[in-house]
């Protein structure tokens, strides 16, 4: 058992990597928004893709791939919008990343898509500040969020505050907060903390442990404790699914009848939905029938399906299109970019914030008799019940 947790434990770790929540900002974000060049509307615009290829590991190739496949898709799909993607390769180090921006700006880009890793987008985001190119990252680190870089990546906060409005609407108040003692893990504390508090909910505990098999097992115990001494009606945890999540809410469900919540996906692989201990349970997903089409589209081109971080690069050109065909010449300024109506992306709809974090819209879904059920649905348009 102990092996096969430090296995689950490493893959954890290599996705938390992927999605960018290891990696702590290199600097602090520039405080001045991107102003974005002037769009010629009779000239193709200049759009550049740094992603993570060029450091040797398969796994960063893999990922440059289908970040370069999904933004080709995309482009083949706008209407009245026509973009040159140039494509740069970062190795995924921050160095790099900000040589290749530097690069892709004067050869004529004129908004960048990516990097992926958090320190890479940063330093990506600082090296072109001072001549107004906003960047597009493909982090979900909302530490480099801010001035001319976007996160385009799901957020924990924005996951927090769906299911906490949701939990809100159906009687659910009080909250113990379980979370692994690392970056990620006390990140997504901290987004569930300020969501339960924003929303004027009341966090009644809160338990860190070890991310051990032994840290793990022995937390559960004091969670329900928790659970029964302050009359939580829930448990929202940041486990990520693998021998983390199975171990947690089986020790805590034998020891305490709670309603738990999770911050992660839960359905990303099919063994999990069958799990005892997460049947009831609450968690997001993003709009099951658009996410579908993505992938059978992506499938359809490219003969596989396509990694769980491609549609970023295809959110980022679909709105990047969308701008551009509304044949506004600040179509990539940083005003441009934050319009209130939002986007629609390959899981529903999304908008970028003044503050360089993003809202997307997303499902509530529940673990029942081993299968997903949507309890509420993907908003399809923002200032809605979902928001």
């Amino acid at each position: 058992m102990i092996a096969r947790f430090q296995t689950a434990r490493k893959a954890a770790l290599r996705l938390f990597a992927a999605l960018a929540l290891l990696g702590a900002a290199a600097c602090a974000p520039l405080e001045t928004g991107g102003g974005g060049g002037a769009v010629d509307p009779n000239a193709p615009v200049r759009v550049a893709l740094l992603v993570p290829g060029g450091s040797g590991s398969g796994t960063d190739a893999l990922l440059a791939r289908n970040l370069e496949n999904a933004a080709r898709l995309a482009i083949r799909d706008l209407n009245g919008a026509r973009i040159d993607l140039q494509v740069y390769n970062t190795a995924g180090r921050p160095g790099t990343a900000a040589s290749a921006a530097q690069r892709a700006v004067d050869e004529g880009a004129q908004i960048i898509l990516g990097p992926l890793f958090a320190e890479a987008a940063n330093a990506a985001g600082v090296a072109v500040a001072d001549e107004g190119i906003n960047v597009l990252a493909f982090s979900n680190n909302t530490a480099i969020a801010g001035g001319n870089v976007f996160v385009l990546g799901p957020t924990f906060r924005n996951t927090a505050d769906r299911l906490v409005r949701y939990g809100r609407r159906t009687g659910i108040r009080s909250y113990v907060v379980a979370h692994a003692d690392t970056v990620p893990g006390n990140a997504g504390r901290d987004a569930i903390v300020g969501a339960v508090q924003q929303n004027g909910g009341t966090v009644a505990a809160v338990q860190s442990y070890p991310l051990s098999q032994n840290g793990i097992q022995s937390a559960a115990g004091p969670i329900a404790n928790a659970v029964q001494s302050t009359g939580a009606q829930a448990v929202f945890t940041t486990a990520v699914p693998g021998d983390e999540l199975s171990l947690i809410s089986t020790g805590i469900k034998e020891r305490a009848p709670v309603q738990l919540v999770g911050l992660t996906r839960w359905n990303s692989e099919a063994r999990f939905q069958s799990l005892p201990a997460l049947q009831g349970g609450l968690f997001t997903v993003p709009d099951q029938s658009l996410q579908r089409q993505f992938e059978a589209r992506y499938r359809a081109a490219y003969g596989q399906p396509p990694h769980p971080i491609a549609g970023l690069a295809y959110d980022g050109i679909a709105a990047v299109g969308a701008l551009i065909s509304s044949g506004n010449r600040q179509a990539l300024s940083s005003r441009a970019l934050t319009q209130r109506s939002g986007f629609r992306g390959t899981g529903g709809i999304f908008r970028l914030r003044t503050d360089g974090t993003n809202e997307r819209a997303l499902a509530v879904a529940e673990l029942r008799n081993n299968q997903v059920v949507i309890l509420d649905p993907a908003p399809s348009r923002f200032g809605g019940a979902g928001f």
